[in-house]
């Protein structure tokens, strides 16, 4: 019997015991499953926007810490940025106890988990391609809770926005590329989205290879109607602008033309004697540019651009040094022809007049040789018997020669035209640099 009672109250202990940590594992349970309850009342609902005075729309308040923008590609005409985002709006249906904030402060921050249960609005970007929000171990985003029933969420996002861009002014051309934040679901009556005081900052640290970011940033909030959502949605506006900057252009590209165009140049001071130099230093020119042209960093549009005009300017003045070779060419071919065939004419004249003289006389023969005076080197007459002179070589050689008046010199027109040349070729070139970069810069200003 005693022994039936002690194997009794053993099992009462353990069932007593068995209870004792059932009822500590329910309690527990329970607090768990009630912490989101602590700020979220039992009638709340997240599909439901937070109230406003008399109708009026959320406010939520925006604001962007720029990180870092890279991957300016002009191809695909987009841009990569590196950014924090802020959102803040007031919840007035959230109840909040004081023990959960910490001595001294008037925030607290939430677990990720715990704002799935808050209401949240719904901005998107509207023009880009990619918005994701950066992730390691777990997303990279808080939320905070103020005594004042304020909510902030912020974020680390990466997003590839699009950019609508003109390149008329390339090297010099300067790119305004906006990022549009609207509301996606709820329209202007319901949310409002406004720009915060502090904007949309940029990292003091940000440097761009190619481009100056121009400061400050224009800000916009508009009312954008959105016809395949059929209302009008808030929307926020940054407006990024990208500065081309010219140094690597005028190293890599303008400086190396013109030294070309320059070299080109250089032909003018050889004369025909060294054709196969001129001939290869002309060509090389050419060949040069073409190669330097074709192998730049140049985007690939329908259009003429600012850099396609200084490439023609340089190209067609060193193919107008080579058609002014080819020209001088065809005028000492028709000199040296020319210069060629008189002394054959003069003699043939010496040999007719010998003979009319002989037989004009009837068996004594005495003939008078005509004699040469000489004039000048373009000119050469024959006197026979006291006839006057004759300006043979001067009257043939008129089109590619001429002899000066003054000083009596022989004029040959390749020659006039090389030294010309010396002159009108340089001059052209610094006049269309001269109306080239004050036209570049006026526009791009």
């Amino acid at each position: 019997m005693l022994g039936k009672l002690k194997r009794n109250a053993f099992i009462s202990l353990g069932l007593g015991f068995i209870l004792i940590w059932l009822s500590e594992a329910t309690e527990t349970q329970v607090n768990y499953t009630a912490k989101p309850r602590v700020v979220l009342p039992p009638n709340y609902v997240k599909e439901i926007r937070p109230p406003s005075k008399k109708g009026s729309p959320v406010i939520v308040d925006f604001s962007i810490f720029v990180v870092d923008i890279n991957s300016i590609n002009v191809e695909d005409m987009d841009f990569r940025v590196d950014m924090f985002i802020h959102q803040c709006w007031h919840e007035p249906r959230l109840e909040i106890p004081d023990d959960i904030f910490e001595e001294g402060d008037d925030y607290v921050t939430l677990l990720p988990e715990v704002f799935e249960n808050f209401w949240q609005p719904d901005p998107y970007f509207l023009n880009s391609k990619i918005a994701e929000i950066a992730t390691l171990t777990h997303k990279f985003t808080s939320v905070t809770l103020y005594k004042n029933k304020t909510v902030r969420y912020a974020a680390r996002m990466h997003a590839i926005i699009a950019c609508q861009m003109e390149f008329q002014l390339y090297p010099m051309d300067i790119q305004v590329c906006p990022i549009h934040i609207e509301s996606f679901s709820s329209n202007n009556q319901k949310v409002k989205l406004r720009w915060s005081d502090s904007g949309v900052t940029l990292n003091p640290e940000l440097k761009l290879l190619q481009y100056n970011l121009g400061q400050p940033l224009q800000l916009e909030e508009s009312d954008g109607y959105m016809p395949e959502k059929v209302g009008n949605f808030s929307r926020l506006t940054v407006f990024f602008r990208f500065e081309r900057q010219i140094g690597h252009h005028l190293i890599q590209t303008f400086a190396p033309s013109s030294l070309v165009v320059m070299l080109s140049w250089f032909s003018f001071w050889l004369g025909l004697d060294a054709i196969p130099g001129r001939v290869t230093l002309l060509v090389t020119c050419m060949l040069t540019l073409v190669t330097m042209f074709t192998g730049a960093d140049i985007p690939p549009v329908a259009y003429v651009k600012a850099l396609d005009l200084w490439m023609a300017g340089c190209m067609l003045s060193v193919f107008a040094a080579l058609a002014e070779f080819v020209v001088v060419k065809v005028l000492d071919v028709q000199y040296q022809y020319q210069v060629n065939r008189i002394p054959k004419r003069i003699s043939n004249m010496e040999k007719g007049q010998c003979a009319t003289v002989a037989s004009w006389e009837g068996g004594a023969v005495r003939s008078r040789k005509a004699t040469q005076t000489p004039t000048t080197p373009g000119q050469t007459s024959l006197q026979g018997n006291g006839g006057p002179p004759k300006p043979a070589r001067r009257q043939s050689l008129l089109s590619v020669a001429w002899t000066d008046t003054d000083t009596g010199v022989e004029k040959i027109m390749w020659r006039e035209i090389d030294k010309v040349s010396r002159a009108v070729f340089p001059i052209l070139f610094f006049v269309f640099v001269l109306l080239y970069w004050p036209i570049l810069l006026m526009k791009s200003s």
